[in-house]
């Protein structure tokens, strides 16, 4: 009766045994991908808290770079360099060790954003420039282009194209377990229309 007796407690405690290993097992497989969807979550929302920001700093800074004489609290350098100045003081306060790219285009009204200098007379009615057509020599530089941009922030009235990228080491090693880059790159833009402190100038027309 007591050898019966011993011998269930000793299947008891290898089933006991059993089980617990194979909760160890099922944990081991489980935890991996656990723990990289929460480090996961934690990159994707700071990465849009990261694009909020800085798209948050650029649309205050162009508002700003859009008055006459803009006081963007950076002293030196071109107003692309006190833009990029300013658009790095809002945004270090959440973007470590980051590096920023700023572009700024300017165009003589929005229709013209991305787009090319405007046909006057089109000779041939192909709806493309050829020679001797005439069009708006919006940038100004004497020859037909397909992107009416000029660098610059520009003059009265213009609208000026602002483009930033800032590029940073990823806050959490996510990319050791996926196949993602060790840094984010994010990248803002917006489109504002310099105050008319003075009258806009007018490009010329020019058929070549």
């Amino acid at each position: 009766m007591a050898l019966k007796k011993t011998l269930r407690r000793l299947r008891g405690w290898r089933v006991l045994q059993d089980s617990r290993a194979v909760v160890t097992v099922e944990f081991a497989l489980l935890s991996v991908p656990l723990v990289v969807m929460v480090i996961g979550s934690f990159d994707f929302a700071y990465q849009v808290y990261l694009k909020t920001v800085v798209q948050g700093a650029l649309n205050d800074v162009s508002r700003t770079a859009s008055l006459e004489a803009p006081d963007l609290e950076c002293k030196t350098g071109t107003l692309t360099d006190k833009v990029q100045c300013a658009i790095k003081r809002r945004s270090d306060v959440v973007a470590r060790d980051a590096t920023y790219a700023v572009r700024i285009r300017n165009f003589y009204d929005f229709s013209t954003v991305g787009r090319s200098e405007k046909l006057v007379t089109d000779y041939n009615k192909n709806g493309a420039y050829d020679a001797g057509d005439c069009f708006v020599d919006l940038n100004e530089n004497g020859r037909f282009d397909t992107d009416a941009g000029r660098d610059g922030v520009g003059g009265a009235d213009d609208v000026s194209y602002y483009t930033v990228t800032v590029t940073m080491p990823r806050l959490f090693p996510i990319d050791k377990f996926l196949p993602l880059s060790p840094n984010y790159v994010i990248s803002g833009e917006t489109a504002v229309r310099n105050q008319p402190y003075a009258r806009q100038r007018i490009p010329p027309t020019v058929c070549v």
